[in-house]
């Protein structure tokens, strides 16, 4: 492998050319998505997954490791485990992105996991010795619920904290803080979460969602008595690594809201065999195959031969807010989302090991996300360098 310095900095051109492209139709969106990406090795983390998988490829010993292959999540981290209202309206605490889910090696997931871990860990306020024993926690727990059929341990405090406060939100706030206006005029407050959409996208956006609605079961359809009719529909900004990607916000009639968001080729699709799915068709079936539980409405469409997904938005979604996680509950919580991700695999397997992973093998494990957290600190800074002027 090249020095770290000079691989960094080959890196972060690399991701700069990247967030180029990314955000050409909209690029506006540029600043924005640089402006998350510097906020911390994390943050840069959450928006650069095909750069991940792209060092992967690149440095085989860094993916080389254990077996066992099913549906993966892909862009996994800290930060995309939630709570949300589930099919059944109940909410839970689970995995909730999939939009870069495909088959390939588990082992890819952990290692993903384990390095957000180990970078987000000044944010979680735990010292580098601490974030290398919940990293152990991480991929023990994980282990033990995939080949010892453990169910996960009982939610800690921060989850339970969690799951109470979404749990709490009404419709009401949740549109008042994304809709103004009453009646015929009720639209979305266009500004930091919404933006106009091109006027040929607009008129393709009633086609488009009827196509979704087409698209999901029976159980799920809002059904003959809502009233689903668009009153406004807008460019949705949300996200750091969809950053560029079309993203459409749908209000009806009967005050829900709606997204539906293009999806291309899973981040990890070079280094695995990807499926041969559609892409919004590849996130349902992963996102279904791993979770009992998934958010409710789940279904695709397409636009000017785009691939969408579909979901319906509820007040009763939020992620970690790690920033508010006390130092005594950080173990339990790591083992708490070694488990999560475990039962997620377990659900999802498609080719499982005949034994567990070794001591050996979990180290190895740990050894490799060390080295990628490494490699992502070090191109955090270097993008930092490189995109000062450009933020100004």
């Amino acid at each position: 492998m090249t020095t770290l310095p000079s691989l960094a900095e080959h890196l972060a051109d690399r991701q700069l050319d990247e967030d180029r492209r990314r955000t050409a139709r909209f690029p506006e969106l540029l600043a924005r998505k640089l402006r998350r990406m510097s906020a911390s090795p994390l943050a840069f983390l959450r928006g650069s997954a095909p750069l991940f998988y792209a060092l992967l490829g690149e440095h085989p010993e860094l993916a080389a490791g254990p077996p066992g292959e099913g549906w993966i999540v892909g862009d996994l981290h800290l930060e995309n485990f939630g709570a949300y209202r589930a099919d059944d309206t109940r909410v839970v605490f689970d995995l909730n992105d999939f939009d870069d889910t495909v088959i390939g090696p588990w082992r890819l997931d952990v290692l993903r996991l384990t390095t957000s871990l180990l970078l987000g860990g000044r944010e979680l306020g735990a010292d580098g010795v601490l974030a290398l024993k919940l990293a152990d926690a991480v991929i023990e727990a994980w282990c033990r619920t995939v080949f010892d059929g453990e169910p996960p341990p009982s939610a800690p405090a921060p989850v339970v904290a969690r799951v109470e406060h979404v749990r709490a939100r009404n419709r009401a706030a949740f549109l008042k803080e994304r809709v103004e206006g009453t009646g015929a005029k009720t639209h979305f407050q266009r500004g930091e979460r919404y933006a106009e959409l091109a006027k040929d996208v607009r008129a393709a956006v009633p086609e488009a969602f009827a196509a979704y609605l087409a698209s999901l079961s029976p159980a799920e359809h809002p059904g003959p008595k809502c009233a689903l009719g668009i009153v406004d529909a807008a460019l949705r900004i949300a996200g750091t690594g969809s950053l560029g990607g079309l993203r459409i916000a749908v209000l009806v009639e009967e005050g829900w809201i709606f997204d539906l968001k293009e999806q291309g080729e899973a981040s990890a699709a070079k280094l695995v065999d990807a499926t041969r799915l559609a892409p919004a068709e590849r996130v349902v079936t992963g996102f279904r195959a791993c979770i009992e539980h998934p958010p409710r409405a789940l279904g695709t469409s397409t636009l000017a031969g785009l691939s969408l997904f579909g979901r319906r938005l509820a007040p009763q979604e939020d992620k970690l807010a790690l920033g508010k996680i006390a130092p005594r509950d950080l173990p339990a919580l790591a083992t708490y989302l070694g488990a999560l991700l475990g039962r997620a695999h377990a659900r999802g397997a498609r080719k499982r090991p005949h034994g567990q992973w070794s001591k050996a093998d979990r180290e190895g494990v740990r050894q490799q996300a060390v080295r990628l957290a490494g490699i992502h600190e070090a191109t955090y800074l270097a993008l930092c360098e490189r995109i000062r002027p450009l933020l100004g």
